[in-house]
């Protein structure tokens, strides 16, 4: 039997074996797939321990903190990995490590699918410019966004991680800046918390004045993680949204590129709804 993972650091609450295991059974695929704690400080050697146990093991998806060590692992990048520099995918094959991203297609199917809101015109704010931010930040601006703003704590990265799309938002006509995340300029259509502030419980790292009337406020956590963000949303007249939804896009997509067959993504995010409250 095949078998995959999913690696990160905290993992005990991740949802990925229930989601892949429901993707398997409702698509007729046999197939394992575990969680396992990656130690902070040895990602390779956690990956290269679970290929030694299990000589069947064909790929992981990869959680927080270990996005860009997965990327930089991998012999064989996906151009939007690359342009990224994170990965949350890997696939075993003959020819070495295969990396993707898949969080950006995740977010943008969820928002564009199941939230309803076309990106088209509109004006993005993304808060954080870490391994979600980064895996996002491509789709968003291939979505048609009219202006995207990448907000982070330490301008620095915001900006380099501008700077590395700004090629592609001048290909499809984006206007592209980052800000710093205490002094952001302007209101927006959709807000993504891509920060730890909701994994840490801390605040809202902005002010409510860059919501528009009836904007879509989604936090990439799911569960109590992201209640502090979505009351928050609601309070202030925002449509809010959870991360629950993009965990099983990107899911979905990454069992596709792993076994060539789409599941039924809309169907098992009904179900986890169902479970979780």
């Amino acid at each position: 039997m095949d078998r995959y993972c999913v690696m990160g650091n905290p993992i005990e609450h991740s949802r990925s074996p229930w989601i892949h295991a429901r993707f398997a059974e409702l698509t007729g695929q046999s197939l394992d797939y575990t969680r396992r704690l990656a130690p902070l400080d040895g990602f390779a050697a956690a990956v290269q321990a679970f290929r030694d146990e299990f000589p069947e093991a064909r790929g992981c998806n990869v959680t927080v903190p270990f996005k860009f060590d997965a990327a930089a692992l991998a012999q064989h990048v996906s151009d939007r990995a690359q342009l990224a520099q994170a990965a949350n995918f890997l696939h075993f094959q003959p020819d070495g490590i295969h990396a993707d991203n898949t969080d950006g297609v995740g977010l943008v199917h969820d928002v564009g699918t199941h939230a309803g809101l076309d990106l088209r015109g509109r004006d993005v704010l993304l808060l954080g410019a870490g391994g979600g931010s980064s895996g996002a930040l491509g789709p968003l601006l291939e979505a048609g966004a009219r202006r995207v703003v990448v907000a982070n704590r330490t301008l620095a990265k915001a900006i380099a991680l501008v700077r590395r799309h700004a090629a592609l938002a001048l290909a499809h006509q984006v206007a592209l800046e980052a800000q710093p995340l205490d002094g952001v300029r302007g209101d927006f259509d959709l807000v993504v918390n891509a920060t730890a502030s909701s994994l840490s419980g801390g605040a809202v790292p902005v002010a409510a004045s860059v919501l528009k009337p009836g904007a879509l406020a989604l936090d990439m956590m799911y569960g109590p993680a992201a209640a502090g963000f979505m009351a928050w949303a609601s309070a202030h007249g925002a449509t809010p949204r959870d991360g629950l939804g993009m965990l099983i896009e990107q899911a979905a997509e990454a069992f596709y590129l792993w076994r060539g067959v789409r599941p039924p993504a809309a169907q098992v995010l009904a179900e986890l709804r169902a479970v979780v409250g």
